[in-house]
Parts: structure tokens; sequence; C-alpha cells
């Protein structure tokens, strides 16, 4: 009898986690969405270092906004940033928004975005400031969605999910795919679990005078994270953290298997340095090492094999589930072949971010300090 279950002993956690996110989920998309009866004026950032295909799209979208009053302020480091070409055929475009364009390659720590926006915020004009990452695209209602729970004044900071509908190969596919089958969930099982003591740099709304309470961005600029910094420095400080059920759209460009791996082992180190216990943890909800062990459990028998095509059967529904009812990106059925690989791939970075603390940032090599800060050693090849 225990030989006969011990294989489903090994699936039971990521099992009962996916199908406990599914019910997070259920509860938090079904809860309607609260109107604002006031639109705040707001104040948009946008650091930015070098431009791709769709910059201008990317940027024109936030031009877009179907909102009283708002003003844009672009960061850059250099008059020689190829961006500030796409930025001023924006403001041709659209004379009619308050867009400003700062250059000033001045640096306060490690972390060049944020010095980007030290750097920029003396032209802000208004008291809800936002910061979104380049390669985000919004849609006209972005501001009145993500500017709503600010009509509670104990709330400091607003984030927004993200997701990613259109991907260009199998890498950045790859990449898409762990937004809906990892990311989006575990947002919504520690929202439910602990609540929301986090940001997500898609799209962060913070009240002038939450930042400023905890040193302004300055108290930023030694951290890689700094979105999971700015949330949680927030939270620290008393305000409350709302989640937004509005999607903004992640742009993704064509990248190889390189660059992504990349991408995921810098987030993979940063977690772990900025929360070691709960990043540790994490390996008992991933479905790859339990249905190894399942499989080196039971001998390969029969009952270990019946236990990890369990597993996979229920992780496709809940990944499919998540992709078709909540997030709505289109990447399942289509890719959903990709997604065992997925789940190997991040078993290995998970195991990789512990042989080491340096992480490969826009060309910089960075060493990851205890607690998420980092020190910059140098160019990467």
């Amino acid at each position: 009898m225990y030989r006969t279950l011990l294989p489903f002993l090994c699936i039971a956690p990521p099992l009962v986690y996916g199908f406990a996110a599914l019910c997070c989920a259920r509860q938090f998309f079904r809860a309607s969405a609260k109107k604002g009866a006031c639109q705040p004026p707001v104040t948009i950032f946008k650091p930015v270092k070098g431009e791709d295909g769709e910059s201008f799209e990317n940027f024109a979208s936030f031009c877009r906004q179907d909102y009283p009053v708002y003003q844009i302020v672009f960061a850059v480091a250099s008059p020689e940033d190829p961006a500030v070409a796409v930025i001023r055929r924006l403001m041709a475009a659209f004379p009619g928004v308050d867009l400003e364009l700062v250059i000033d390659n001045r640096t306060h720590g490690p972390n060049y975005k944020v010095s980007n926006l030290i750097n920029a915020y003396p032209k802000a004009k208004h008291d809800i400031l936002i910061i979104c990452d380049s390669d985000i695209r919004v849609d006209p209602c972005y501001l009145h969605e993500v500017t709503a729970p600010f009509d509670d004044g104990e709330v400091g900071l607003v984030t927004s999910l993200y997701r990613s509908s259109r991907v260009r190969n199998i890498a950045t596919a790859l990449e898409s795919m762990g937004f809906v089958a990892d990311m989006i969930p575990n947002v919504m099982v520690a929202l439910r679990l602990e609540g929301l003591t986090f940001a997500l740099g898609a799209s962060m709304a913070v009240r002038r005078s939450a930042l400023e309470k905890i040193g302004g961005f300055t108290a930023l600029a030694d951290y890689l994270a700094d979105d999971y910094q700015l949330g949680n420095m927030v939270y620290r400080a008393g305000f409350r953290l709302t989640l937004s059920p509005h999607f903004v759209e992640s742009v993704m460009q064509r990248e190889d298997l390189r660059g992504i791996l990349s991408r995921q082992l810098r987030w993979a180190r940063t977690m772990r340095a900025s929360r070691p216990a709960g990043y540790f943890a994490s390996i008992i909800t991933q479905p790859a090492p339990a249905a190894v062990l399942a499989l080196l459990a039971s001998g390969f028998s029969a009952t270990g094999w019946l236990a990890a095509l369990s597993l996979g059967a229920a992780r496709l529904s809940c990944a499919t589930v998540f992709s078709r009812a909540f997030v709505r990106d289109g990447m399942f059925p289509r890719y959903l072949w990709l997604l065992p690989l997925r789940d190997l791939l991040a078993s290995a970075v998970w195991l990789l971010s512990f042989l080491g603390n340096r992480v490969v940032w826009r060309s910089r090599v960075f060493s990851v300090l205890p607690g998420g800060k980092i020190r910059e050693v140098g160019e990467s090849l």
C-alpha cells in the first residue's frame, strides 16, 4: 500500500498548488474591478535604453489614453541613444500630449534604470506617479483602471499583471508561457495567502507621498529588483498595495534561447537573494522535480508513470484554463506541447540560481548580494 501511494504523495504538492492557484484566480477575476469616482492627474515615467522595431507603437499607446490630465516623462542617459529619435518623432506625432524628454547621464547607483528615474523625477508635475517598462503597450482605458484604487487614501501603490499575446519564435514562446503558467498563478496564491507585499515592474503606480516616505527613487538605486523593492518598501511604510485586474501587454522581440535563459537566471538569482526562504521552498510547487521523484520512488513502475502522467495532465489543464479563461493571451493550446520543456528549464534555472551570484543585465555583469543589492563587476562578452 505504501509503495503504491508513495508516487502520488510525491506529486501531491504541485498538484494541490495548481488547483489552489485556479481557485485563487477564479476568485480574483470574478471580483468586480473598482470604479474610481475621481481621475487624479498622473505623471508616467518611461526609463528607456535603446529601441526596437515596435518602440514607437509601444510609446504611442500611452499617448492615446482616454484620460483628462496626464504627463509622460521619458528618461535616457545619452543623446546618442537611438530611442531619442523615436521619442522626438512621438512628440511631433502627438503635439497635444504633455511629453518631456530628460537626457542625463548622471548615475546614482548600479541600477541605471533607477538612475534615469532619479534624473527625471524633478520634471514630474503630478502626485500619482506611474513607472512602466519601455516594452509595455497599453489600451486607451489603462489610466482609468490603474488610478481607480487611489480613491482609497490607504492605497499607496497599484501594480498590474502582464501578458505577452504575440511571440516571435520558440524561445520567446517559452518565456511568454512562463507568465501564464508560473508568474500569474504564483501571484494569485501569494495575494490570497499573505496579501500583496511587492510590485510587478511592467506597471507600477505610486503616490508621491508614499514614494517620498521610503526615500524616493534613491532608495532603489542599489537593487536589481527595483520593482519588488518599491512595492515591499511602500508596504512596510504602512501603505496598502493593490493588484489591478487590468492586463498590460509585454511586447517581446525575437530572441535566442541563450538570451531568454540569461534573463530567467537573472530573475531567479535576484528573487533568491530578495526572498531566500520563499524562493527555496518554491521547488515543491514545480511539477518536473515531482514527476521525476515519483518515478524514482516507484522504481519506474507503472504506478510511478501513472502518477507522473496524471500530474502532467493536471498541469496542462491548469495552464490552459489560466490562458483561456483568465489571461486570454492565446498561448494555449497552441503552444501546449512546449510546456513540459518549459517546466524542465524552470527547474534547471532554479538549480543554477544557487550555483553563483552573477547576472548579466543590458550587457553589464553584476554580483547579486544578500538582500538583493547589486555590485557592478564589468561588461559581458
